[in-house]
């Protein structure tokens, strides 16, 4: 299978081009810049000029695809990357459309009332992990899941709060809250910080992907969940071992922009997911990651 992957060289992008690669497939791989090039070239894909930007160069990259993975989402500005993802899958889903080719993307894992969230739980279209631009995305999952009455292969991969891998120094979420620690002085849970997060690996993330690629219907929905449910206090008390500093709760405003994140309990499971496609998460779990200790500058 050809396969035209935006994201390429980010987190999960850098991953999943190995992934693909040794399991015999061809990547087009969307870069920027020349560091971009070299690196995704040097995972053993081909790199292609483009930007999420330009439609043009997305509609060139898709049509010379058997399918598309869209990963590109720079969190730090989340309101633009809304509006450039829903952009990118409109602009995939016309040129697929009629095509039986696949479209997966990555989105997020949702919140339940007092259990972990399923692959058969609608996205959160209220409270803080469905509000504001977090609704749009969800938008942006529902239009690409619509597009399996169009001919098109397409579905959802729903990450956890921390994607991580100690080798990439990448802690999801997990990452803002190591950089609110540094500046405060203090590592912060919200209440009594029994509120869970899931998390999962990047490497494990990376073979859900190829897998859904090789297998999935049209409409699929799956979690790339490993562990499905850490407390915040958990993941405080290694982030505080490891810079030296205070646990504590503290007040939501405390842990700036994750803090209405953090006062939410949202574990998830992957059980459907691993049933259906036989994925088995590996790799090392968050807590591991996080205690070595090798964070982010």
């Amino acid at each position: 299978m050809k396969v035209f992957l935006t994201g390429a060289s980010g987190g999960i992008g850098a991953a999943l081009v190995p992934e693909l690669v040794a399991a015999g497939h061809e990547v087009l791989g969307l870069v920027r810049s020349d560091a971009s090039a070299r690196a995704v070239a040097a995972a053993g894909a081909t790199p292609f000029r483009g930007d999420l930007n330009d439609p043009e160069s997305l509609r060139a990259g898709a049509a010379q695809a058997d399918g598309v993975v869209h990963l590109a989402f720079d969190a730090s500005d989340f309101a633009t990357a809304v509006e450039k993802e829903a952009l990118a899958v409109e602009t995939f889903g016309a040129v697929l459309a009629g095509t039986g080719k696949a479209l997966f993307i990555a989105s997020g894992t949702p919140a339940a009332d007092g259990r972990a969230a399923t692959e058969e739980d609608p996205a959160n279209t209220s409270g803080p992990l469905g509000s504001g631009p977090l609704a749009g995305r969800a938008r942006n999952a529902q239009y690409v899941l619509s597009l399996a009455d169009k001919d098109v292969r397409s579905g959802i991969v729903r990450l956890p709060r921390a994607v991580h891998s100690r080798d990439a120094r990448r802690y999801g979420l997990a990452s803002g809250l190591i950089g609110v620690a540094r500046q405060a002085g203090v590592s912060g849970y919200v209440g009594d910080g029994s509120q869970r997060w899931p998390a999962v690996h990047s490497l494990d993330a990376a073979k859900l992907f190829r897998l859904l690629l090789e297998q999935a219907e049209p409409g699929t929905v799956a979690h790339a969940v490993s562990d499905e449910g850490i407390p915040l206090r958990d993941i405080a008390a290694v982030i505080g071992r490891r810079l030296g500093l205070p646990v504590e709760s503290v007040s939501e405003d405390r842990l700036g922009p994750f803090g209405a994140l953090a006062g939410v309990d949202q574990p998830a499971s992957s059980e459907l997911t691993r049933k259906k496609f036989g994925w088995q998460p590996t790799h090392p779990g968050l807590l591991d990651d996080l205690e070595a200790g090798d964070y982010p500058g």
